[in-house]
């Protein structure tokens, strides 16, 4: 009798409010979003989304992030390089919050990500110990720190105008930029529904 009545209820994906099942047309009663039923692979989109951010984060490493441009030079660092200056210069608290924005917790995002779209097909062992509630909810509170190494680029090419050296924002920022735009959207399609029993 429950589960008859379950399935007869589905969750808006942009606010999670319970709606009464029309079968077709279902708008959600709070926001209005237009809400259907997943398909026989509710994870295949957070995947797509997650596989891409992944493959962006690896040019985002690789290419320079910062490109320092003097009269007949140009420079370039990428994020560990960066890292490595700052320390060498004695910027560790800098050194630290760069290092754990641009490289533990996009690495950290990915990990919970795969392990909550993994988890919601093997449900036994540790992925029922674990309270997947949670670990989504820190992929959503953590995603915004991400962007710090991309602002810093920003700050310092807006601010820095010193004669004719000008700072700009290598192939590295864009990647990485997109790598986050599309973790983002990996949490973002990710139904909250399938994991429920963890509960």
């Amino acid at each position: 009798m429950i589960e008859a009545e379950r399935e007869k209820l589905i969750v808006c994906p942009i606010c999670e409010a319970v709606n009464i099942d029309k079968v077709q047309n279902n708008y959600c009663r709070r926001c209005g979003t237009k809400i259907y039923h997943h398909d026989k692979t509710p994870t295949e989109k957070s995947w797509a989304y997650l596989i891409t951010a992944i493959i962006f984060y690896i040019p985002a490493n690789l290419y320079p992030m910062m490109v320092i441009s003097r009269p007949g030079s140009e420079s370039g660092s990428t994020i560990m390089e960066g890292i490595f200056e700052l320390w060498s210069h004695g910027d560790y608290p800098v050194a630290v919050i760069i290092f754990a924005a641009s490289i533990c917790v996009p690495l950290l995002k990915f990990l919970m990500l795969a392990y909550l779209l993994t988890g919601t097909k093997y449900s036994q062992g540790i992925h029922k110990k674990i309270d997947k509630h949670k670990i989504y909810h820190i992929t959503e509170v953590i995603g915004p720190w991400s962007m710090v190494d991309v602002f810093v680029v920003g700050i310092l090419a807006g601010l820095v105008h010193m004669g004719s050296i000008q700072i700009i924002a290598g192939t590295a920022a864009t990647a990485f930029a997109l790598s986050v735009f599309f973790t983002l959207l990996a949490a973002h399609a990710f139904d909250t529904k399938l994991i429920g029993g963890s509960r």
